[in-house]
């Protein structure tokens, strides 16, 4: 049997006590850091007997006049090395100037555990979608509305639809998608649809907040509540009174939080930890899951919060959408500024179509943002895709695997053909009843919903709109 490959982190950080900080969370990542207290010892290290083990390098304190030096000196004593940097700032400009020298990562400091977790097992693979600098991508693109949210995909449209209906009431949401198909998108789309748009929107990602202070997080805490507790705190719960609540992979929460979390939807009162009194608040929750909710999870919130479910479709199931999403991608980076204006050709879209993005629309993003600002003609070819036409060859998971479209249906989504999808992946022409289906989706989508305007617009009564919604499988009540 092979042994597994040992795996190494090359850490350039002045600081010890930094150091064994990092390399303590890489551990638990099955990382071995190899530390370099400067960029020559880091160089010393990779010409050394142990420098073909070390599959990543981090630079701590991203400087940028000698971090593009520092980059290339790594590249150069090993070729194809990626390298994840680290900056005090968050700023977008700073991140497209590492990427421009070079970097296949950007972290802010401090840097949080699971986001270093996620850039190693990144990097690690190849066959992730690593090196794309995915959270400085998600920062770059503008809020948009449901009805600007691009997809013509029948499954992409339901989905939409369901979320315009319920965004006009205050029930509970849940969003289930994989990662990067776009479920804060389609979180912060449905807040900006609601009678709250004007309140607050406080986004949690439950997955980042460690355990024993999460209820802290949530419902706040009084002074004096636990050690540490120094100071009086309010809660994002308080925060978001009058607006909307996004608890992002809300399966992570401990099941006494979920517990908390119910009751405080159902009463609408907020305990702080450690205080015996309760606030008021009237807040609107919308949940996220990569997945269904496990069976462990508390069935008395699972219950509350399912009453509308938001089902995304990864991209590799709507890669019809592909040359009309990167279209849409290129265009918004061009408007912020961050590439030139680009046009993107056919023979670069037929690569794209073809590939599995198991980091979806998010990955999409990344490697367009990448590929435009390293091109230096008027618009991308194939050529600037060598990687994702190489990773196209995987099939070790199910992400991997190409998706399958006919020629006709990959003729017709290349020639910026857009709304109502009419032919299968097949080529084959869909039924009557699942066209007019997606005609009253992309409707309740353009009209966020207002129903009595949607059936205006398409020449129907209310009721007979209302039967159809039964009859695809909308919930009339939502």
């Amino acid at each position: 049997m092979r042994e597994q490959e040992t795996k190494s982190l090359l850490l350039v950080e002045a600081d010890p006590a930094e150091r064994r900080l990092v390399s303590a969370v890489a551990a638990r990542a099955g990382w071995i850091t190899v530390g370099a207290d400067c960029i020559e010892t880091a160089l010393g290290l990779l010409q050394g007997p142990h420098g073909r083990e070390v599959q990543a390098a981090l630079i701590a304190n991203w400087d940028e006049a000698s971090g593009p030096e520092n980059i290339a000196a790594l590249r150069e004593s090993k070729a194809g090395l990626p390298v994840i940097v680290v900056a005090k700032s968050e700023s977008v400009a700073e991140a497209v100037n590492a990427m421009r020298a070079g970097a296949t990562d950007f972290l802010s400091s401090p840097v949080a555990p699971e986001r270093l977790v996620e850039a190693l097992a990144a990097n690690g693979d190849r066959r992730k979608p690593a090196g794309e600098l995915i959270p400085v991508s998600e920062k770059m693109t503008p809020d948009l509305s449901l009805e600007q949210l691009v997809g013509s995909s029948h499954e992409y449209r339901a989905a939409l639809a369901v979320a315009a209906k319920a965004a006009r009431n205050r029930l509970p949401i849940l969003i289930i998608g994989e990662p990067g198909t776009g479920k804060e998108t389609v979180a912060r789309a449905i807040h900006a649809a609601s009678l709250r748009a004007r309140g607050p929107l406080v986004i949690v990602d439950c997955k980042a907040v460690p355990a024993n202070v999460v209820d802290s997080e949530l419902f706040g805490h009084v002074k004096g509540a636990f050690p540490g507790a120094f100071a009086e705190k309010h809660g994002r719960m308080l925060e978001a009174d009058m607006g909307s609540l996004v608890l992002d992979e809300i399966g992570a929460l401990p099941q006494s939080t979920q517990e908390t979390l119910d009751r405080v939807l159902a009463t609408g009162e907020v305990r702080p930890v450690g205080c015996n009194g309760s606030s008021s608040i009237d807040v609107r929750l919308i949940a996220t899951s990569s997945a269904s909710l496990p069976e462990s999870f508390n069935q008395m919130l699972g219950e509350r919060i399912c009453v509308t479910i938001v089902n995304l479709p990864p991209l590799r199931e709507r890669s019809a959408d592909i040359p009309a999403l990167a279209r849409h991608l290129l265009q918004r980076f061009a408007e912020q500024e961050l590439i030139p204006p680009l046009s993107i050709g056919n023979d670069a879209l037929a690569v794209l179509m073809r590939y599995g993005w198991p980091g979806n629309v998010r990955q999409l993003a990344s490697v367009l943002f990448r590929a435009g600002l390293q091109c230096e003609r008027g618009g991308l070819t194939a050529e600037d895709f060598p990687h994702i036409a190489s990773q196209s060859r995987f099939t070790g998971r199910k992400s991997d695997f190409a998706p399958s479209i006919s020629a006709q249906s990959s003729d017709i989504a290349l020639s910026s053909a857009t709304g109502v999808t009419l032919f299968t992946n097949e080529g084959h022409l869909r039924t009557l009843e699942e066209i007019e289906a997606d005609i009253i989706r992309l409707a309740i989508g353009h009209y966020r919903g207002r129903m009595t305007e949607v059936a205006r617009r398409l020449g129907i009564g209310r009721s007979t709109l209302y039967r159809k919604l039964s009859d695809i499988g909308i919930d009339t009540a939502a």
